[in-house]
């Protein structure tokens, strides 16, 4: 666990070159965040993904180098995918107030990594809900119980926001071939039958090499919340510097190099206005 004054976060890294078992994600960061921690800085190679909880007291100021600059609600979603090059900063809107948020860090196939960079936002009061007995699901991204996300994204991705009630079970669809992994957000989950507290933050996790055909969530202690990853793994190498990911030696360096350059722009930039779905 990271932990400053202002800022916690439970984080979670891919495993193996390919980022297995939780690839095409990179990493996940659950985090609170009461004051600026980062800086203006670069991405290349991948989706920084930000999705704040409806609970987040604030939202984040959130802008970059292409000169979109908006705020992420509670309960919104914000997606750079970086490509060849962005800066990108982010901070809480109020100060001393907390944002409940996970950084999502997507990979893109390596034909993509080369594309101009883009962000899209989704509003909260965009994202589908499906309600059931004692469960609510809110779908930022993907599909769920018949509820689409209006978000088309680089990579494909479902990310499901889970609330249980106590004894409340929900049965989630994997499609075959896709990885999946569960975070417990709070409370004490079962995941097809094993428990998982909280405060252990375990995390489990479904690799390629086992068939999974569903995930079964319950709250056998009370209210829980959770939330599902799931998506095709890209199957590629992942070769790391700062905040830059790259499928090649070659492609980290000539990203390392354009950025230098100065190739990735600066926040300066004319404001212009981020693609709203």
């Amino acid at each position: 666990m990271n932990l400053s004054s202002h800022f916690r976060a439970y984080s979670l890294r891919g495993d193996g070159p390919s980022g297995e078992p939780i690839d095409p994600i990179l990493g996940v960061d659950h985090a609170w965040i009461s004051a600026p921690q980062f800086p203006a800085h670069p991405h290349a190679g991948f989706s920084a993904v930000s999705y704040l909880f409806l609970d987040s007291e604030t939202g984040i100021d959130n802008r970059d180098s292409l000169g979109n600059h908006n705020i992420i609600q509670p309960g919104g979603l914000h997606w750079t995918a970086a490509g060849r090059g962005v800066v990108h900063e982010e901070f809480p809107v109020e100060k001393g107030k907390t944002v409940h948020t996970l950084q999502i860090f997507v990979n893109l196939s390596e034909e993509r990594q080369q594309n101009a960079p883009f962000a899209l936002s989704l509003e909260p009061s965009d994202v589908p809900v499906v309600d059931g007995s004692g469960t609510k699901v809110r779908v930022p991204l993907g599909t769920f119980g018949g509820a689409k996300s209006p978000l088309e994204t680089p990579t494909e991705l479902i990310l499901l926001d889970i609330a249980l009630e106590d004894g409340a079970e929900l049965c989630v669809p994997i499609i075959p071939g896709n990885t999946a992994f569960v975070m417990p957000i709070h409370g004490t989950l079962a995941v097809n039958g094993q428990i998982f507290e909280h405060a252990k933050f375990a995390v489990p996790a479904f690799p390629e090499q086992q068939t999974v055909h569903e995930v079964i969530l319950s709250a056998p202690k009370g209210n829980a919340k959770a939330v599902l990853f799931s998506g095709s793994p890209l199957r590629q190498p992942v070769y790391w510097q700062g905040p830059m990911a790259m499928a090649s030696t070659a492609a980290l360096a000539s990203a390392i190099a354009a950025y230098q350059h100065g190739e990735f722009g600066t926040l300066d930039s004319p404001i212009m206005t981020t693609t709203h779905l």
